[in-house]
């Protein structure tokens, strides 16, 4: 199709080739490398949207727009008309009219002059605009960390925060995002409007890009791509399309993407409803705290976790334990069936209930001073208890059985000078050895009694280490200094021999010579036990809840349960509630070594405590508790660890042992039931007579404790056919009649080294007697006979002694035994004899053996059995 000219000479729009329409692109699209912070990119479509210069008039003809009227979504024409563009140049600068290669020349020239203009001010917008985009990226990247974790919090506090509160904290979230906007605002470059001032510069940015070399559609694409897209409305979230241009690109880092009020609903919609099943499933379940201790029954296991006993049963057989609801199961065990339950577990170890019990220790402060406790020990007979009277200018040992103490005993005497000392006096005899040490335990100052005539003793040497293993200083006593034989200065040499050095020889030790008969040198006696006392600093707080220790305990008559308690700290008031050991009580009576009640004992004070619920052991610790709830506590636990000491000191044998004793005939064994009238003599026998066990016999203890004998004592000797041992105590009438009736063997003691005598005695006879052999003679064989149906006979010379038969012989040959058995035969002549002489011949026949030869010798002897002793 030819071109045709208009009456303004303008071409008109037309075919490029001739029969065909050509429709150059509108659009131009490429790819470019978007990057993020920490070293993240993405590849990106970019599109570039030429404007539209031509649109079509209402007669169907295309019309170019002039300047200012050029529409944003218009599509561009074909190609640029050259000659229109020097046309209007020439009139615009009054050109003569100009040649169509001139004006074509000009025109590009122009065209190209502006376009590197407008490159130059796109590269230099375009670097501008990446640098503030780096910037806004990391503050923007900073933020959106930021309201992430807040949008975190928020959904969290959602769940459990009512309608109100959980709008106005996504609204605060949302207030943050839409701070955070504006920092993208600098990467989005401005809408620049078309240039005014010639309808060339229209023109020229009009020019399709068909004729364009890629590089320049490149620049003209980057130039375009700065028109920014139709604004999203304040508070409207940005959608991001498929394709992104450059400035959205850039301006992406910047964006900060915050949780919305839709999505935090729905996280609190979610929680509530896991809530509700949870109820729905299990509408009761409580959390507890499970106080598991170190072993518990299924069914208090399943109380304290408030769940059936049938539940706990199949938890425990879940994890491979067969138990039943009565049967106690360990505490890890019972904490993995509390962890399973969903339950807090707290363990505790049984012996909690003692912690506290003892209270905090004493500052110095509060310290007062307080009376010596000092322990009078040494050997039998030495005169200790006669001295302690002679201080007391009281008469006990008239009291003693055979002359000897055999009770442990606490008194005060106050001095001539006014101070107070408490004594404590302890027997001297071997069997009491537990009590010489418990009295050495609870002393400040031990007074070792020794006699001026007898030196020191093994008792003596026994007290020296029990005083030296408690770390007390000693005092020693030179008693009966007023007696003939007498010499202290032996007594002093002796001591070395156990490391005390006495003051008159260069040592620490004070000795004081003294005489418990005549009273002598007791004033000084008192006052070395002052002196040291004084250098000790002995002080104890009054004001606290009482503390000391049980010295000795028995059973009486119309008073029940009594312990002679030594208070070591604190006080001790009637109606105070009270531990003793195993045992508990509450104080219904105090009295003192003088026979008197008080109210109060404080420290250093012996007092005697009725109101005990069973009899205590020598040696326990009394404490005073806030309640009876506490003290019976305790005291169940302290009976419980007892019996499982008990329980796992009892050996068990195997099947291979009890064989062994079967074949060896076993360990003999003599039981006994021990009854005596105070615990410390219970204590002194029971180690008396374990001492005499040996590995063939022993003496096995069926029962012991303090009080008469009753009925249920013989019942368990008669099940056992044992022997009833009352030391100072006696028998009701129940009991003797049914020890009568059951032949059962009584026996009443009143000094202790007598019981033991007889018991070793007893002992002795359950040994088994020893084999002695005696020699009767030796007989020569000088001819040998055979005889029919009867072997081979001896005829032998008694050369010594006497052969008898039923005799045990000997066949020596060449001085070497190689036969011992028993006669079968012994015969003078003719006739069988009991024995035969020396000097005699006989004829002897061996029993089941045949070899004897001419020249051999027959020793002959006999077994003879021998009691044996302890």
């Amino acid at each position: 199709m030819s071109e045709t000219t208009q009456k303004d000479g303008r071409k008109r729009l037309g075919l490029s080739r001739p029969g065909k329409l050509v429709l150059n692109k509108t659009v131009e699209g490429g790819q470019v490398r978007q990057s993020f912070s920490r070293g993240r990119s993405k590849a990106v479509m970019v599109e570039v949207r030429k404007k539209r210069t031509y649109v079509q008039d209402a007669e169907g003809r295309m019309k170019k727009l002039r300047e200012g009227a050029i529409q944003e979504d218009a599509i561009p024409g074909d190609e640029l008309d050259f000659d229109e563009v020097a046309d209007d140049e020439a009139r615009a600068h009054k050109i003569p009219h100009l040649t169509t290669e001139e004006k074509a020349a000009r025109a590009r020239a122009l065209q190209d002059a502006r376009r590197a203009e407008e490159e130059a001010r796109v590269q230099e917008e375009a670097e501008r605009l990446v640098r503030e985009a780096e910037a806004a990226a990391a503050a923007a990247q900073a933020e959106a960390e930021r309201a992430e974790r807040e949008a975190k919090e928020a959904a969290e506090q959602a769940s459990q925060a009512e309608e109100e509160p959980a709008q106005d904290e996504a609204e605060q979230v949302q207030a943050q995002g839409e701070e955070a906007q504006p920092a993208e605002e600098p990467a989005r470059p401005p809408a620049k409007a078309p240039e005014p001032e010639s309808p060339r510069k229209a023109a020229v940015a009009a020019e399709p890009e068909a004729d364009e070399k890629p590089q320049r559609g490149k620049r003209a694409g980057r130039a375009d791509a700065k028109r920014p897209a139709s604004a999203p409305r304040r508070g409207e979230r940005r959608r991001r399309s498929g394709r992104l241009t450059i400035a959205e690109a850039l301006d992406d880092g910047g964006e900060e993407r915050v949780r919305s009020l839709a999505s935090l609903r729905r996280a609190r919609e979610r929680e509530k409803q896991r809530q509700r099943q949870q109820l729905r499933s299990d509408p009761q379940k409580v959390i507890r705290d499970v106080v598991i201790p170190e072993s518990i029954t299924v069914q208090e296991l399943a109380n304290r976790m408030a769940v059936r006993g049938a539940d706990v049963v199949k938890a425990l057989m879940k994890a491979g334990v067969m138990a039943t609801i009565t049967q106690t199961v360990d505490g890890d065990t019972a904490e993995l069936v509390v962890t399973e339950f969903g339950h807090n577990i707290k363990r505790v170890s049984e012996a909690d209930v003692e912690l506290g019990l003892k209270g905090e220790e004493d500052v110095p402060e509060n310290l007062e001073p307080r009376a010596p406790v000092v322990t009078v020990m040494g050997h039998v007979d030495h005169g200790k208890t006669s001295l302690l009277d002679a201080i007391r200018e009281s008469d006990v040992v008239s009291g003693e059985a055979g002359g000897i103490t055999q009770h442990i005993g606490a008194y005060q005497v106050r001095t001539s000078s006014g101070g107070r000392i408490t004594f404590i006096d302890t027997p001297g005899h071997a069997a009491f050895t537990e009590m010489r040490a418990r009295g050495a335990q609870v002393t400040d100052i031990v007074v070792l009694v020794v006699a001026a005539d007898d030196g020191v003793m093994p008792q003596t040497a026994e007290a020296i280490n029990h005083a030296k293993a408690a770390g007390v200083p000693i005092i020693v006593a030179i008693n009966k200094i007023d007696l003939p034989g007498a010499d202290p200065n032996r007594v002093r040499t002796e001591l070395l021999q156990h490391d005390l050095v006495v003051e008159e020889m260069g040592g620490e030790v004070l000795s004081v010579g003294v005489s418990a008969k005549n009273r002598t040198n007791l004033d000084q006696l008192e006052e070395a036990i002052l002196l040291q006392a004084e250098l000790l600093d002995l002080g104890a707080n009054p004001h606290r809840p009482g503390e000391g220790v049980v010295v000795e305990a028995k059973v009486e008559i119309g008073r029940g349960s009594v312990a002679t308690v030594l208070v070591q700290r604190g006080t001790v008031r009637v109606g105070d509630v009270f531990v003793a050991g195993s045992e508990w009580g509450r104080v219904r009576a105090l009295i003192d070594s003088y026979g008197n009640n008080v109210e109060e004992a404080g420290p250093s004070i012996p007092v005697e405590i009725l109101g005990l619920n069973a009899t205590p052991a020598a040696g326990d610790d009394v404490t005073v508790v806030e309640n009876e709830a506490r003290a019976r506590e305790i005291s169940e636990f302290r009976q419980r660890r007892e019996r499982r000491a008990k329980t796992a000191g009892t050996a068990r044998l195997s099947l291979d042992q009890m064989f062994l004793q079967a074949q060896e005939g076993g360990v003999k064994e003599l039981p006994v039931v021990i009854k005596a009238d105070v615990h410390g003599s219970v204590e002194a026998i029971v180690a008396a007579l374990e001492r005499m066990s040996t590995d063939e016999v022993k003496v096995s203890i069926l029962h012991s404790g303090v009080g008469g004998i009753n009925q249920s004592d013989v019942t368990l000797a008669g099940a056992s056919d044992a022997v009833i041992l009352g030391f100072n105590v006696r028998a009701n009438p129940q009991a003797r009649e049914l020890a009568r009736r059951e032949k059962l063997d009584m026996r009443y003691y009143s000094i202790i080294y007598e019981l033991t005598d007889d018991i070793r005695k007893a002992l002795s006879g359950l040994l088994a007697p020893t084999l002695k052999e005696n020699l009767l003679g030796y007989a020569e064989i000088r001819e040998v006979f055979n005889i029919t149906k009867v072997g081979r006979v001896a005829g032998c010379m008694v050369t010594e002694g006497v052969v008898r038969r039923g005799a045990k012989v000997r066949l020596l040959r060449d001085d070497v035994v190689i036969h011992e058995g028993s006669l079968s035969q012994l015969k003078r002549f003719k006739d069988d004899v009991r024995e035969v002489k020396e000097g005699y011949d006989c004829g002897m026949a061996f029993a089941n053996y045949q070899d004897i030869q001419q020249g051999d010798f027959i020793e002959c002897f006999e077994m003879e059995e021998v009691a044996r002793e302890l």
